[in-house]
């Protein structure tokens, strides 16, 4: 059955096309992103959900989701999402971020134009009739100071546009590197530094706990005397009652918002202030950017549904196509590890080790991770997938580790998970073969060459003669037929290990009939979710 996403707000008919051409089946619905009842009540129907700004996806909505999952936002802002309460349901929310990177940047620009010539107060004015040609006296870009908080995609970008207008840039963001700034042609700073020397301070940073009023009353305070600021960002980024009262004094010159802490803004203590330029967010508003955001959100969504590959997602490691085509065996080997550990654990995990050796410590480690820990998370809720189970992870304070290295042994390449708890710490290993299989090659440091299927089963015992028969007349006694039959051990009469791949589930009758032989220490049935 193909894939079924709901688009909920206005979206560009290119889109839905995009939709249908990939073998989607779409619903076009823009009105339901302003009815949340009736949102709630058919969310359950689709694997997919394409909004903007006007649908508010909050954990009542999703708690109906039973069967969604992706979320993508034609845009950059995710405020609208509940984004906690998608990851433990183990939705992808994904965003856009590129689409409109140039046009919010212009955006940006325009505004600081705007304000340091006062365009739309000298705009109005000459409207009415007057020549107040003395009363808009303004200030020149040229040699004056940005400071841009914030030099991602949309900064970077207002950076370079700067630069072209002859402005001295400098630029704080606590994840540019001193490299990056030399090749931007920007002077990395420190905040404190930015607020005492910048003429015109422009923001570029998301809304999180980090950022919430980054530019509150006393940071504003800081600043230099008769700074402009401009937020095409978001709101929140900046207390605006604070800098009403700035302005209203004098100390800060202009300021221009396309964004505020509340929206839709039908009031605000910016409002109606000298020199204020106020737009309705329009950052992103143009018919370009409109277009290639929509194109982008159902071509990720798309990806994702029909191949698995994960792109621009903010709570799990993104999986590009070809990523997706070489690493899905080793994926599933890291899910399978995880599930035999997760299956075999009865209490508490305190810690969560994953050693990655060879050509797979080179590939997408993040993602690897997400599939080992859900593996885990799984044995106790089914439910759990590679976003939702770091989550679950960290909620019960489960510590997460992992080391690479080169290829070291006779695989080229393998991946080694061990869980800790109080009691003990439990390893196995596996790769995958050339033929795209993949195989657990050893269990508590003794090596093996196991088949992983859907029905497994798995013995300890003291390595002594009967035990192959013994598992054969038990199996063979209760109709279960074996596929594959695995042995390893630590040493002649030392611990040894049996790992069985069988047609059949092993029900409580078979493992109560091998504890009456006497000759096994652990008897564990397993099951497997292979394809």
């Amino acid at each position: 059955m193909a894939p079924k996403v709901l688009v909920s707000d206005k979206l560009s008919e290119t889109a839905v096309q995009i939709f249908r051409d990939r073998g989607i089946d779409v619903d076009f619905q823009p009105e339901l992103g302003k009815d949340k009842e009736k949102l709630a009540e058919v969310i359950g129907d689709y694997d997919g959900l394409a909004i903007r700004s006007t649908t508010k996806v909050t954990e009542k909505i999703l708690r109906r989701a039973d069967k969604l999952r992706v979320i993508a936002r034609a845009g950059i802002g995710t405020d609208n999402i509940d984004k906690e309460a998608a990851s433990k349901k183990g939705v992808i929310v994904m965003n856009t971020p590129f689409g409109n990177m140039i046009t919010t940047a212009e955006h940006a620009i325009a505004m600081m134009f705007a304000v340091a010539r006062q365009l739309p107060e000298a705009s109005v004015s000459t409207h009415a009739g007057k020549w107040e040609k003395s009363k808009f006296m303004g200030v020149e870009l040229t040699n004056k100071t940005l400071g841009v908080i914030g030099a991602g995609n949309i900064g970077g970008i207002v950076c370079e546009r700067a630069r072209g207008l002859k402005m001295k840039v400098i630029a704080y963001d606590p994840y540019l590197s001193q490299e990056k700034a030399d090749q931007m042609g920007v002077e990395k700073v420190e905040l404190e530094a930015l607020l005492q020397r910048a003429d015109f301070i422009t923001l570029h940073v998301p809304l999180t706990d980090q950022t919430r009023n980054i530019l509150g009353r006393e940071n504003l305070a800081k600043t230099k005397p008769g700074v402009r600021i401009i937020n095409c960002a978001r709101g929140g980024l900046v207390d605006e009652e604070a800098l009403a009262e700035l302005l209203k004094s004098g100390h800060v010159a202009g300021a221009a918002f396309d964004v505020f802490a509340v929206e839709p803004a039908n009031d605000n203590p910016l409002f109606n202030l000298p020199n204020v330029v106020c737009t309705p967010h329009l950052g992103a508003a143009t018919t370009e950017a409109q277009e290639n955001v929509a194109i982008q959100v159902a071509e990720q969504m798309s990806d994702y549904l029909l191949t698995g590959a994960v792109s621009n997602a903010l709570n799990m490691p993104s999986v590009t196509a070809e990523e997706a085509k070489i690493m899905g065996p080793w994926i599933d080997l890291a899910g399978y590890l995880g599930s035999f550990i997760g299956q075999m654990t009865d209490e508490p995990i305190k810690a969560i080790n994953i050693l990655y050796d060879g050509v797979v410590s080179e590939m997408n480690l993040a993602a690897l991770t997400s599939a080992a820990v859900a593996g885990i998370m799984k044995s106790v809720n089914p439910e759990v997938n590679m976003v939702s189970a770091p989550v679950i992870a960290k909620e019960r304070g489960v510590k997460i580790s992992t080391t690479h290295q080169d290829k070291s042994g006779a695989f080229e390449g393998y991946i080694k998970l061990t869980v800790v708890t109080d009691q003990r710490e439990r390893s196995i290993g596996g790769t995958v073969f050339s033929d795209g299989k993949p195989r657990f090659i050893q269990i508590k440091g003794i090596n093996i060459d196991a088949d992983i299927g859907r029905h497994m089963l798995y013995t300890t015992n003291k390595d002594e003669p009967g035990i192959i028969g013994t598992l054969g007349r038990v199996l063979g006694e209760a109709g279960v037929n074996i596929a594959n039959f695995t042995l390893g051990r630590a040493a002649a009469g030392g611990e040894a290990i049996a790992v069985l791949y069988v047609d059949e589930p092993i029900d409580a009758n078979v493992i109560a009939a091998l504890q009456a032989t006497g000759k096994f220490r652990q008897i564990r049935a397993l099951e497997f979710d292979v394809g």
